[in-house]
């Protein structure tokens, strides 16, 4: 028991000077106006809030958006690794400076950094393409990312997503203790499977299919998600889908050994150069 005890000593620490972290930073917030607070609101209170490069408007946009087509555009389907099954084809593209630009626009910043409480880290950006899938394995299976205590993933539609593209799928912050259990029993099975993710039948024993909000769009929608504390997955699809996922923590994340593969070389990277030849 004196063992158990000594060993929660330092995750009891951390967590203490979390939250002190937080009361202290609090005053030092950026400003943002009533519009921006409304995201940070819906996030704080769902996980998820849902808008469009249109409404942000960001003077960077139309740069990043033919980069990224044009990554896209030269992603072939890969072979099944299971019957069933594709890899997605994943690009990072954090050192281009079209995509850079984007991630650290001013206000998208000062949002985020009103959500996670703290000064942010922006660590990078994956640009992907989705193929038709019949099987429920890897990203597809109902799971949370474990980088940070709050961690906001920017993704972007790049073409329309319907419910055959396979769109982002999520299930929002527990509102009652009702909901609060169900989730805890969620995260026992993810414990328990080592957290490598759970079906859509384990998931409904737990939490009914009314309760998962699923995310079509058009071209061009933005999901601000906080992947570390709701569950979520993409869903089986029967069409291509590609997306860009721009991603934040706090500037000292909990497992920065996570982190790196927004940045290394964990998925090829796309030089400046090859970009430019294939845009003239």
């Amino acid at each position: 028991m004196l063992q158990k005890i000594q060993d929660k000593i330092p995750s009891l620490s951390s967590d203490l000077n979390y939250r002190l972290s937080l009361w202290h930073h609090a005053k030092n917030l950026p400003a943002i106006n009533s519009t921006d607070k409304l995201i940070v609101d819906t996030l704080k209170k769902s996980g998820v809030y849902i808008t469009s490069l249109e409404d942000l408007a960001f003077s960077s946009t139309s740069k990043m958006l033919a980069i990224a087509n044009s990554c896209t555009d030269n992603m072939v389907n890969p072979r099944d690794i299971h019957a069933g099954y594709k890899l997605p084809q994943i690009y990072t593209v954090t050192d281009l400076p079209e995509f850079l630009n984007w991630g650290i626009e001013t206000r998208l910043e000062n949002i985020i950094e009103h959500y996670i409480g703290l000064p942010i880290a922006f660590h990078g950006v994956h640009v992907r393409k989705d193929f038709p899938n019949e099987k429920q394995l890897e990203t597809l299976l109902w799971h949370k990312d474990s980088e940070d205590r709050r961690m906001i993933k920017v993704i972007i539609y790049l073409n329309d997503v319907t419910e055959e593209h396979g769109p982002f799928e999520y299930i929002p912050l527990p509102k009652n203790p009702l909901e609060r259990l169900n989730n805890y029993r969620i995260d026992y099975e993810l414990w328990r499977v080592n957290f490598l993710g759970i079906n859509d039948d384990t998931m409904m024993k737990a939490i009914p299919k009314s309760a998962w909000k699923s995310c079509p769009g058009k071209a061009g929608t933005v999901i601000f998600a906080d992947v570390r504390n709701i569950l979520h997955h993409g869903t089986v699809r029967t069409q291509e889908r590609s997306t860009i996922f721009f991603t934040y923590t706090a500037k000292f994340p909990k497992r920065p050994e996570l982190c790196t593969q927004y940045y290394d070389d964990t998925f090829p990277k796309i030089s400046q150069q090859s970009i430019t030849g294939r845009l003239v």
